[in-house]
């Protein structure tokens, strides 16, 4: 299978991993509606979701952009009625859009705890729920979460309580969703990286450019993405799967390719 022709609808496709995952998938002549807070230029965040169209396009797909918050239903539901109107269907919805802040539970301002959910549980259950009609007549229909693998481990939850809260919140939609919708043959997955991933986020949150040199870059969440959406959706749902794993049992052994400096040792993720 490729994703030719297919149309994907991908929350936080601006930039990073959700930006690559929409590149990957036009360099099959793909379709790809491209869902976004970003319509002008930002001073500290490069991109816009009109970029990324033109890029998706130069690539050899289509696109449209979406600008929209997936906090709202009626942006959600108009982003989706524009794909639809656009392309005439729904086959894969990546669930990438994300808000995180890694702070303690003093430290945590209320506004950003629900930010956090908003964007990170609310949008993921909102942007699935909008997109299930679209998909359910799809002919190889997924669901991707960009959250990590389920777990109860203390040290997970300890020192950013609010953001692992709504991150393993976007996990249990996995596990609720493909077991609800595994009758239909929709697949529903999730997919973390191994490493930390170079990513505005991370120059601009979470340790700057001395921890963007020891990532790894967002092509290699990507090509997983693209490994796992070509699978048949009956056969591979409700799982957890880690990018370099994914990568692994399709064969790749040479992952210096994704270094952001090559030669480096890659920083493991926080969930992981």
């Amino acid at each position: 299978m490729t994703l030719r022709d297919k149309t994907l609808f991908i929350t936080g496709a601006t930039r990073g991993i959700g930006r690559a995952i929409a590149l990957r998938a036009a360099r099959d002549g793909a379709n790809v509606a491209v869902l976004g807070k970003t319509d002008t230029p930002h001073p500290k965040l490069p991109g816009t979701v009109h970029d990324t169209v033109r890029e998706i396009e130069a690539a050899g797909g289509r696109a449209i952009g979406c600008i929209a918050d997936v906090r709202f239903e009626d942006q959600v539901t108009a982003a989706v009625e524009a794909t639809l109107s656009a392309f005439g269907g729904i086959d894969v919805l990546v669930n990438n859009a994300s808000a995180i802040q890694l702070t303690g539970t003093a430290a945590t301002e209320m506004k950003r705890f629900d930010l956090m959910h908003q964007v990170n549980v609310r949008g993921t259950f909102l942007c699935s729920k909008i997109c299930l009609p679209a998909l359910a007549r799809a002919h190889n229909p997924h669901v991707l979460m960009l959250s990590p693998p389920l777990s109860l481990r203390a040290d997970f939850f300890g020192p950013h309580l609010a953001y692992s809260l709504s991150k393993f919140g976007m996990s249990l939609c996995v596990l609720g969703l493909a077991e609800e919708f595994r009758s239909q043959g929709i697949a529903v997955n999730a997919l973390w990286p191994r490493t930390v991933i170079g990513t505005s986020a991370v120059r601009n949150l979470l340790g700057g450019e001395a921890i963007v040199e020891r990532s790894r870059t967002p092509e290699i969440v990507a090509d997983a993405a693209y490994l796992l959406l070509t699978r048949p959706s009956r056969e591979f749902s409700g799982n957890f799967c880690i990018d370099e794993d994914v990568l692994r049992q399709a064969g790749v052994t040479d992952f210096e390719r994704y270094a952001v400096t090559p030669g480096t040792e890659p920083l493991p993720d926080l969930f992981l």
